[in-house]
């Protein structure tokens, strides 16, 4: 699956995307992981809503998993990133964690790259 750049920043940056639907998938997204999977009806319903199927929660699902076990085997390995893929590396700048974890308030900062 092909992601543009600018849906790439705005997802990293927290900032509005191009469409209704995907600010549905986000949030949908976001929903299962806060919430551990436990969503209340209308959560589902707004994503259905939204364009998207039960299928769709099922792939949400497949993804959010293989990003976990992904995250965790290179954790705890300790692997480093690929020559190949290190254009690809970003962080959350101090300030836009500070904001996100103390305020929780969202910020247009910047990602910045490793």
């Amino acid at each position: 699956m092909k992601v543009s750049g600018e849906i790439s920043n705005a997802l990293r940056e927290e900032a509005s995307l191009p469409s209704a639907k995907l600010e549905a998938l986000r949030d949908f997204t976001l929903a299962v992981v806060r919430q551990r999977g436990a969503l209340e009806e209308k959560q589902v319903q707004d994503f259905y809503l939204a364009g998207f199927t039960r299928k769709s929660v099922l792939e949400v699902i497949l993804g959010l998993s293989q990003k976990i076990m992904s995250n965790y085997t290179h954790h705890l390995a300790q692997t480093s990133v690929d020559k190949a893929f290190t254009q690809f590396l970003w962080e959350k700048t101090r300030l836009f964690t500070y904001l996100s974890s103390t305020l929780g308030a969202k910020s247009n900062t910047a990602m910045m790259s490793s």
